[in-house]
C-alpha cells in the first residue's frame, strides 16, 4: 500500500530525472523524411493515409515529405477532401458537443459551460493547428500537435490528425492557407 511519504519520494525522484530520461522518442519511421511517391499527386497538396499512420506533403512531382501521425478511432475518422481554411499558433481548444456526450467524465470541466482551454503546452491541440474546411465550412477536424506523443502511429483520437509538436510546426511553416488535403 502506498503512503504519503512514498508518493512524495517517488514524485521527487521522477522530477530529479534528466529531461531526456522522461522524454518520448518517436520511432524512426514516424520521423519526418523525404520519400518517393506516385507522380499522380500534385505538388503542394497533403495526402493522409490513416491506416498507415502517415501524412505526406507533396513537395515536387514524385517526392513527398512524410510525417508519422496519430488518427481517429474506428468510426471517428475523417475521410475525403478538404482544404486548410485556418491556421493557428498555440490554438485554443474546446471539445465538440459529441466528444462531451461520448466521454462526459473525461471532459467534465467543459460540461454545461462555455469554457475554452487557452493555447499553451498543456493544450491537446499542441503548438499548431491546421483547420480542415469543406466548401468554406469548418469540419471540426484538425491536423494538430499533441500532448500525447505516444499516440503517433496509433488510431486513438476523436478524429483529428495528431503530430509531434516539432513536426506540426515544420508542416505549418510549409503549407499556405487553401492547401488541398485528401484523407484516404
Amino acid at each position: 500500500m502506498i503512503n504519503r511519504r512514498t508518493l512524495l519520494a517517488s514524485g521527487a525522484a521522477a522530477a530529479a530525472l534528466p529531461a531526456a530520461a522522461q522524454a518520448f522518442e518517436v520511432a524512426d519511421k514516424y520521423k519526418p523524411q523525404d520519400v518517393q511517391i506516385s507522380t499522380a499527386y500534385e505538388s503542394g497538396q497533403i495526402l493522409i493515409l490513416p491506416r498507415a499512420h502517415f501524412l505526406y506533403l507533396i513537395t515536387e512531382p514524385g517526392v513527398a515529405r512524410r510525417y508519422g501521425v496519430g488518427v481517429g478511432k474506428a468510426g471517428l475518422e475523417f475521410t475525403g477532401k478538404a482544404e486548410i481554411g485556418a491556421k493557428k499558433k498555440w490554438p485554443t481548444w474546446r471539445p465538440t458537443n459529441e466528444m462531451i456526450e461520448r466521454e462526459p467524465r473525461t471532459y467534465a470541466k467543459f460540461v454545461d459551460n462555455d469554457y475554452v482551454q487557452p493555447g499553451g503546452p498543456g493544450n491537446p491541440l499542441g503548438a499548431r493547428a491546421l483547420y480542415l474546411f469543406q466548401k468554406g465550412r469548418d469540419t471540426y477536424f484538425r491536423i494538430h500537435g499533441t500532448t500525447a506523443p505516444r499516440s503517433i502511429g496509433r488510431s486513438v483520437s476523436n478524429g483529428c490528425i495528431r503530430m509531434i509538436n516539432d513536426h506540426v510546426i515544420d508542416l505549418y511553416e510549409r503549407v499556405p492557407m487553401g492547401t488541398a488535403v485528401t484523407v484516404l
